[in-house]
């Protein structure tokens, strides 16, 4: 017997598990939807991060382009970005930090932002840092061909124009202008080292651009390469002087001041109390001589010690242009406060140059590169007789016209001879003098390294070895 109750209870219960899964359903396809979506979505906005790197990358560029073709003043701090088809998609804005001394730019810190339109939201931002490669790249930069010895260690790239006989233990490229070079009695060839590579030809021992017969690293070696133009290298000592007298310190021909003057004795320091960057001028009134030797002067004296003096001022040295200018012959010492450029030429009489003497050592107050010297001399860096028995230099140490030197003093022997920074010299440089295989003068031992802190960010003025601006630190922020 067909029960009619029975059967509307269970097309009831049908409809209902119809409606409960229908819904359930429902909602899932919703979800999946909804999933799919959103997807969809972040999928789109990791998209438009993507093109808004793009898009800062392109700020980026746009300005190196305008800071090398020299427009950077007139260049957009907000620009549109357009796609490969020519569509607006986007924006980039710049902020520009230029780092500034005497009113030159010495380096600057770039960060650009970009974005597109359908996601202003969705920024990324770029930091970089431009900078231009200094002299300080290397350890030396010579115009003249060298000899160096088996006690120098060398810890930085070495270059010269002119060949290079590299018994010293170098840890870098070194380098020369030349293919082959004619190795004389000077360079220790007066027995041609044939087994070295050389040749003996028309009675003159030709050796290769850069070679060694004791210590030297021949992997390292290359040659030939391009040649430094020193004339490009030059520092405008025109210039230097011109600003100084306007924004730093100038210091006149010391006989201007006191008939007696024959130079200034300059001692760096860091003021105790205040911190501030000071320097003590003194002028020198009385020298002794030394007699001495040089390949350029033959025997001769040098007047380079000093015997009298007298304090003529002391200086705080502007942060906003710490240039010095000194129109005569200079005696430095003491502890650079600050990036710090000092030069030293007569540009009042062409037929005079002037000199820079070593007499003492010359550090820095920190080693964190916040501090940096830049020593330029018209002709002649040389060290003094009465140098320190343990000697360090820091600094960029430039001789324009002539060589960075220590005379044969004979008999005249110290220990040790360390530089941290750069040595550019138009000669021959030589801080030893050896006869038949033993010191007769100058320093026993002697090492030389580079300073990496001065190599995008040197003192103002220090020459640069390309005009153009390069990419030194990108990150992301």
């Amino acid at each position: 017997m067909f029960n009619c109750a029975t059967s509307k209870a269970n097309k009831g219960t049908l409809t209902t598990y119809v409606l409960v899964f229908g819904i359930i359903f429902l909602i899932l396809i919703s979800a999946i939807f909804g999933f799919i979506l959103n997807q969809l979505k972040m999928a789109d906005y990791k998209v438009a991060l993507n093109e808004a790197f793009q898009i800062a990358e392109a700020g980026i560029d746009y300005y190196r382009w305008c800071l090398n073709n020299e427009v950077s003043q007139n260049c957009l701090t907000e620009k549109e970005y357009q796609d490969a088809s020519g569509n607006a998609i986007g924006k980039f804005s710049l902020e520009v930090n230029i780092s500034q001394s005497c009113g030159l730019i010495t380096s600057q810190k770039i960060i650009s932002t970009g974005w597109t339109y359908k996601y202003p939201n969705a920024k990324k931002r770029i930091s970089i840092f431009y900078g231009r490669e200094s002299m300080a790249k290397y350890s030396y930069i010579l115009n003249d061909n060298a000899w160096v010895g088996s006690d120098h260690e060398i810890k930085g790239p070495y270059h010269s124009n002119g060949g290079v006989r590299m018994d010293g233990e170098n840890q870098s490229v070194v380098s020369s202008a030349q293919q082959e070079w004619v190795c004389t009695d000077s360079f220790g060839c007066s027995s041609c080292p044939t087994s070295r590579g050389c040749q003996v030809r028309n009675s003159q021992c030709y050796c290769p651009g850069v070679f060694t017969t004791a210590n030297g690293n021949p992997d390292l070696f290359s040659f030939p390469v391009p040649s430094f133009d020193f004339n490009a290298i030059t520092v405008n000592l025109a210039q230097m002087k011109s600003v100084s007298q306007s924004s730093g310190i100038y210091l006149a021909p010391s006989n201007t001041i006191n008939p007696n003057g024959k130079g200034y004795h300059l001692v760096f320091f860091k003021d105790p109390g205040t911190g501030e960057a000071k320097v003590e001028v003194r002028i020198i009134t009385g020298l002794s001589a030394t007699y001495a030797y040089s390949l350029e002067e033959g025997w001769h004296y040098d007047y380079f010690t000093i015997t009298s003096e007298y304090t003529y001022n002391t200086y705080t040295i502007p942060s906003s242009c710490s240039v010095i200018f000194v129109e005569d012959n200079l005696w430095p010492e003491g502890q650079i406060k600050r990036k710090v450029t000092v030069a030293s030429a007569n540009l009042i009489d062409p037929n005079t140059d002037s000199d820079v003497v070593l007499q003492y050592n010359i550090d820095y107050s920190v080693k964190d590169g916040s501090d940096g010297l830049t020593l330029i001399s018209e002709r002649n860096v040389l060290i003094g007789p009465n140098s320190p028995n343990q000697m360090e230099l820091r600094g960029i140490f430039v001789a324009q016209k002539g060589r960075f030197s220590r005379n044969h003093y004979p008999g005249n022997i110290r220990d040790k001879l360390e530089i941290y920074g750069a040595i550019v010299s138009n000669g021959r440089v030589g801080t030893q003098w050896v006869s038949g295989g033993t010191i007769v003068s100058g320093y026993r031992q002697r090492e030389s390294n580079v300073d990496p802190h001065l190599l995008y960010e040197p003192p103002v003025f220090t020459p640069f070895l390309s005009p153009q601006f390069k990419v030194i630190k990108w990150e992301e922020i």
